[in-house]
């Protein structure tokens, strides 16, 4: 019988009530579902505004710990509901500590645990060393009931690393919940084109699947550029939306497919770890 994941990703505007937010992206999920979606991803912190813009001490009001997010309980809840599995992006509140983190719900409703972003941004927009540390979990991928799971978070998904990283962990698809759009300090840089590619090259790299998530609106004068997407393992994109509208993309892998694939290609075979030193050692002297 054939291995088959479906996935779906949500793009949506935000509002900054986190109850309303919740219930927009419960709507989307059970759309997702109807549609036969396995797996779906919400995008990055979306109980509320992208908070990140500026550095505000009464923003750190909004962490949770991750077992009492209000957005961990709703989407457990429809996940178990549904038999869906749901990457859940939170800001989480550990003792005295900060992250952006995602927490995984199975599709039984019970959850398996946190990851927190590794890569933390800063600069104009998006100052996330203010309010994240970190992340102290490695990267992570995820034995859910429906597939093999990694999940990287934004800032994540521009670093090969993080991909290669989790395909070796035997991740089935590469998933990123992300919250990105216009640069405030530079009107002419729009990144969407680039933030794609950077994905699907990551999909061509490690013949592996990958879907992306963002949200769209704009924030206070932060206008977020959508164009979420699903891609197969060889970078051809399955399904996406534009940088304005809201819905559902659902796409279907055979994970048959992608294994030979994988297989035949080579990469994981012709791999050289004894000459990869340089990619964890200082950065080299260059006069």
């Amino acid at each position: 019988m054939a291995r088959k994941i479906t996935l779906a990703v949500l793009q949506t505007a935000l509002s900054d009530d986190a109850e309303k937010n919740i219930a927009r992206v419960s709507e989307l999920v059970r759309e997702a579902a109807a549609r036969g979606a396995d797996v779906i991803l919400p995008s990055e912190l979306f109980e509320g505004h992208y908070f990140c813009t500026s550095q505000e001490e009464a923003n750190f009001a909004r962490a949770h710990a991750w077992r009492d997010s209000p957005a961990v309980k709703a989407m457990a809840k429809l996940a178990g509901e549904l038999g869906v599995v749901i990457p859940v992006s939170i800001f989480e509140k550990a003792g005295p500590a900060y992250f952006n983190s995602v927490v995984m719900a199975d599709a039984d409703g019970s959850l398996m645990g946190v990851y927190r972003k590794s890569h933390i941004p800063d600069g104009p927009g998006y100052q996330e060393k203010y309010y994240f540390r970190p992340g102290d979990t490695g990267f992570k991928v995820w034995k859910t009931k429906k597939g093999v799971i990694g999940v990287g978070i934004c800032w994540d998904q521009w670093f090969p690393e993080t991909a290669r990283a989790m395909a070796l962990m035997g991740a089935d698809v590469l998933l990123y919940p992300t919250a990105i759009g216009t640069e405030p300090h530079d009107a002419s840089l729009d990144t969407a084109a680039r933030w794609r590619r950077a994905m699907l090259g990551h999909a061509v790299s490690n013949v592996t699947p990958v879907a992306a998530s963002n949200r769209v609106g704009n924030e206070n004068g932060q206008v977020f550029y959508g164009t979420s997407f699903i891609s197969d393992h060889t970078g051809e994109i399955m399904g996406d939306l534009d940088r304005k509208e809201e819905g559902i993309v659902v796409a279907t892998i055979d994970m048959d497919e992608v294994d030979r694939a994988r297989a035949a290609w080579g990469f994981f075979r012709d791999r050289r770890t004894d000459l990869y030193g340089a990619l964890t050692g200082p950065l080299s002297d260059r006069g």
